[in-house]
């Protein structure tokens, strides 16, 4: 349910069999595309192909800092779900950030390993054709863990040129990508499939192995069309895990070691889906539906031998999940009174069964004892409705209201009082007001109610099962409000700048801690901050980007001397040049800074800032694209006081290791091969 622009003249926009959006005259590819009319924010936006095709990358989760102000870290292994940072949220693994992948929610309400974990290892950067973003409560299609912000995900239907790609790096990478689309009947099949291995820098090799595979089929006519696909995906690795500063000063292992070797993890994704649109001059619908299964088996030791130095307190994080659903949207354009409108009505429809949702004690992957283990079973439905009206020529609104029914079953294996069953609803209104264009310049005021899920065993939970003590259950939705003024510009030719002032309250940050099996309260928040983002086609030859995000965070309902927000990056700064030289050689530079990370509530320990540069150079005719890639060339990081605050805690941050092992990666070297049938 992507960027629409409002009705004109009854002339119905469409989804394109291409790797565009068609709306109207307008074509989409990126961010130098002129959204007037179409945007419901200045911090909403859409990124093509070509934007990110020469941009490179040293991780699958790094496609999501295409968005300004997005981070993603590593740890613990690549075959493990990054961890995200957005607007002053330490999203974890996912948390109050949506992701979709062709119409499939990509997060994982009440997992193994935290709440809304977000894997996005199963996606074939090369075959994404457009990301389409947004920040904020305000849009009405958005529902669950899109607090801080949305990605929709597309991917291409047909290839421009089949491709053999190979990429070979230091520290044993290799990755090889093989796509192919034709004509089949009366629509296109594309088939693409990926190998990844990688060892890396560590002492303990960490030994990935990935596969990806993907199949798809689609028909599309003038006035409708469908696409059914087929994905798979495996991993399996050794994890990269944080260690105490202590053992560094005690000369016992070194930043690249591991204090367990049996650390690591597999998982699976297997899924099916198909998508189906048709419009006329009246009316437009989309609906999707999906199944898939996937699995998770992670062994992780966080506090390093400190809480059981015999055995190590290694724990085992292990679920099984079907899930299916379905969406729906139906719009409608009408000419009422001279003022031009669409109304959307749309339904999105989720269950998850999730089975052997388990923490166990384990010891070089064999098992001591079991925390708890559940079987889960949680359903939710969302239905919204959209209006859009023209009024004046200068102005517009979007309303919305959205309503979320959630259903939660919890089977508990292990201590029979922390079964039963909670539901829950809630409402979320949206308004959007746009004024302009005036000068190239459009004026947005937003404003909108969203929310989070928590972990269906919070909402059911009577007694912690780490310590025996009777616990409180916790909400089973969290509402969250924000506002924002906004400010789109395209005075200067060639030149799409927007500027962003933003404000979010979260009514509580309570989570789910998959590490101990509890919940842990974290009270209410109130973030705010300022993006200015900016992308420059100077000519057909040269295009810049740069984008600022400052943000404060702060939690509300503590004393002031607690209020800070652990892991909350307050600054991100990314800027970026693509060069296309004489005789088809090509040259990219980005840069990325963040920092004004606090690491504990008081703000006594901040993390330091971070300096990256990545460079790359290459050649490319229409047969063949030859690249070098040369990552960290310029690493800079003061991260003294990070290790000093973990030693001090006597045990180690996951979203402290987060940031670290992003940086202390060493600069490396790889080279790519990319073939064109």
């Amino acid at each position: 349910m992507g960027l629409m622009p409002i009705a004109k003249a009854h002339n119905a926009p469409k989804q394109s069999e291409l790797d565009t959006l068609n709306l109207e005259t307008i074509v989409v590819e990126g961010r130098a595309t002129d959204l007037f009319g179409v945007a419901t924010s200045a911090s909403q936006g859409v990124i093509g192909q070509t934007q990110f095709a020469y941009r490179p990358l040293m991780r699958v989760g790094e496609l999501i800092e295409v968005i300004p102000g997005a981070l993603a870290t590593q740890h613990s292994g690549s075959g493990k779900a990054n961890q995200y940072f957005l607007r002053g949220f330490n999203l974890d693994h996912g948390t109050d950030f949506s992701v979709t992948v062709d119409g499939i929610p990509m997060n994982m309400p009440s997992h193994a390993h935290g709440q809304g974990y977000l894997d996005l290892n199963s996606i074939i950067p090369e075959l994404v054709s457009q990301v389409e973003y947004g920040k904020g409560t305000y849009y009405a299609e958005s529902g669950d863990f899109s607090s801080a912000g949305f990605v929709q995900l597309h991917t291409m239907k047909s290839l421009p040129q089949d491709f053999l790609k190979f990429t070979v790096g230091e520290y044993d990478y290799y990755r090889t990508v093989i796509a192919n689309s034709h004509k089949l009947g009366v629509g296109n099949i594309l088939y693409a499939g990926e190998l990844q291995a990688y060892n890396g820098v560590w002492q303990r090799p960490e030994d990935l192995d990935k596969f990806n595979g993907q199949l798809s089929y689609n028909v599309s006519h003038d006035d409708w069309g469908y696409t059914l696909y087929s994905k798979a995906y495996h991993s399996t690795w050794n994890a990269t895990n944080q260690i105490p500063q202590r053992a560094i000063d005690n000369g016992d292992l070194n930043q690249y070691a591991s204090m367990d070797f049996s650390d690591g993890g597999a998982t699976n994704r297997y899924s099916v889906s198909s998508n189906i649109w048709s419009h006329t001059n009246d009316y437009r619908n989309e609906a999707n539906v999906y199944a898939l299964y996937s699995d998770l088996n992670l062994f992780s030791n966080f506090t390093g031998y400190m809480d059981n130095p015999v055995q190590g307190d290694q724990i085992q994080q292990h679920e099984r999940r079907i899930q299916m659903g379905g969406n729906a949207e139906q719009t409608w354009y009408k000419h009422s009174f001279g003022i031009e409108q669409d109304y959307s009505l749309g339904l999105q429809v989720r269950h998850d069964e999730i089975m052997e949702l388990a923490l166990n004690h384990t010891q070089q992957r064999q098992w001591l004892s079991t925390v708890r283990n559940d079987d889960v079973s949680e359903t939710s439905v969302g239905l919204y409705g959209k209006h859009q009206a023209q009024w004046l020529k200068k102005f517009r609104t979007i309303t919305g209201l959205r309503v979320d029914l959630f259903d939660f079953n919890v089977s508990s294996h292990t201590l029979a009082a922390n079964s039963g069953s909670q539901s829950a609803a809630l409402l979320s209104p949206k308004l959007s007001l746009i004024f302009g264009p005036w000068q190239e310049t459009e004026f947005f005021i937003n404003l909108g109610y969203g929310y989070h899920s928590n972990d269906a065993r919070g909402t059911t939970l009577q007694i912690n099962p780490v310590s025996g003590d009777a616990a409180a259950s916790v909400s089973p939705l969290v509402w969250s409000r924000g506002g924002e003024l906004g400010v789109r510009n395209q005075a200067i030719q060639g030149l799409n700048t927007t500027l962003a002032l933003w404000w979010l309250q979260l009514n509580s940050e309570l989570v789910f801690v998959g590490d101990a099996g509890s919940t842990e309260p974290t009270g209410r928040s109130e973030r705010q901050g300022l993006e200015w983002s900016n992308y420059y086609t100077v000519n057909d030859n040269l295009t810049l980007d740069a984008d600022l995000a400052f943000t404060t965070a702060n939690y509300t309902s503590v004393p002031t001397d607690q209020q800070h927000i652990p892991n909350s990056v307050g600054r991100v700064i990314t800027a970026g040049a693509v060069l296309k030289l004489p005789y088809d050689f090509f040259t990219t530079l980005r840069l990325r800074h963040f920092g004004n990370v606090p690491l504990n509530e008081n703000g006594s320990f901040y993390a330091g800032d971070t300096t990256l540069v990545n460079w790359s150079v290459g050649y490319e005719q229409k047969r063949v694209k030859l690249e070098l890639d040369l990552f960290n060339i310029f690493n800079a990081h003061s991260n003294d006081i990070a290790y000093a605050y973990a030693s001090q805690l006597q045990t180690e941050s996951v979203a402290v290791d987060g940031v670290l092992k992003h940086v202390i990666e060493p600069r490396m070297v790889r080279i790519t091969v990319n073939l064109k049938f």
